[in-house]
């Protein structure tokens, strides 16, 4: 939810200042400064710093950013269509408070398997291979597998 959120407020300022620049175009709002910042930064490719400070840091041009933001959204639907099924796959990367997320899988798991929360570590397998590619397999012993 904490991610969903995060992304919702983003997207609400990109919406809102795309189409606040818009309406200035039409004449039907007054161009401010902050509309003008947002509108050079688009021309050199850069985050708008509006987004930057409801997004995610990063050091990406804009298109790049962009298609990393629609990533995140697809990652985020996918997790809303089916929220009880548990993805083989999770792009920590693509999370904005990506501790928050592995808490979380140590607090579910403590609770199922009875575990002192404190004594569980989260191990990662780094793989050569996509999340689509057919031979993927889930870890032994119930863990996830999180592409980078």
């Amino acid at each position: 939810m904490q991610e969903c959120e995060y992304m919702h407020t983003l997207i609400f300022y990109i919406v809102s200042s795309l189409r606040d620049i818009e309406l200035a175009f039409k004449g039907e709002l007054t161009m401010t400064e902050n509309m003008e910042k947002i509108m050079n930064d688009i021309n050199l490719n850069k985050v708008p710093a509006l987004w930057t400070k409801y997004g995610f840091t990063s050091t990406r041009g804009l298109n790049s950013w962009l298609t990393n933001t629609k990533h995140r959204c697809e990652q985020l639907s996918v997790w809303k269509e089916d929220p009880v099924k548990i993805p083989h796959v999770t792009f920590i990367n693509r999370l904005k408070n990506p501790n928050s997320f592995l808490t979380a899988i140590k607090q579910v798991y403590a609770r199922e398997k009875q575990q002192e929360l404190n004594k569980l570590i989260i191990l990662t397998d780094v793989l050569k291979k996509l999340y689509w590619e057919p031979d993927l397999q889930p870890c032994k012993d119930g863990a996830y597998v999180f592409g980078f």
